[in-house]
């Protein structure tokens, strides 16, 4: 069994005084409810073997929250470049490639390419993915290069203004 948790990163800065999309920063806001959505996740015992991430700033400042939270180590963030303004097949095609080892992956993402690729997964389909919002699925396979074809249970769907 495998589980797949994709994470939209958390609230960003739109200051103009940024260079460009790659390294916005997450706000206050952010920096409030990646901590919170993490802890969210480890009271509940969700597992997270692996922390896969966009390398942009703001979905790398998210993972750090989340790996903090589970008291893992931040050089344990593997960043994918393709998961930077991503498409839905994007996703399938990093998750064909992860370690079979793994066997609980949290994906740090951005929109609109996490929505599209959530509303592929099962009958639960979300009219837009929030900042910081998380979406899980369980599958029953052994190897990640057979997720795409696999039936996939909705496992849980969180975001900050649910727990407000």
């Amino acid at each position: 069994m495998k589980s797949l948790i994709i994470v939209r990163h958390a609230k960003s800065s739109w200051d103009l005084s940024t260079p460009n999309d790659f390294d916005r920063p997450l706000n206050d806001r952010g920096k409030k409810d990646a901590p919170a959505a993490a802890k969210r996740l480890v009271k509940k015992n969700v597992e997270i073997d692996a922390f896969i991430s966009s390398p942009a700033k703001r979905a790398r400042k998210t993972a750090k929250h989340f790996i903090k939270e589970y008291n893992r180590g931040k050089d344990e963030i593997i960043l994918v470049a393709e998961l930077y303004q991503a498409h839905a097949a994007s996703f399938y095609d990093v998750i064909r490639n992860l370690d079979d080892s793994y066997n609980n992956v949290a994906i740090f993402s951005h929109n609109p390419g996490v929505t599209d690729f959530v509303n592929t997964l099962t009958e639960v389909h979300i009219d837009n993915m929030p900042t910081c919002g998380i979406f899980a699925v369980k599958c029953d396979i052994d190897r990640w290069a057979d997720f795409k074809d696999a039936a996939k249970q909705f496992w849980f769907f969180d975001y900050p203004k649910l727990n407000e």
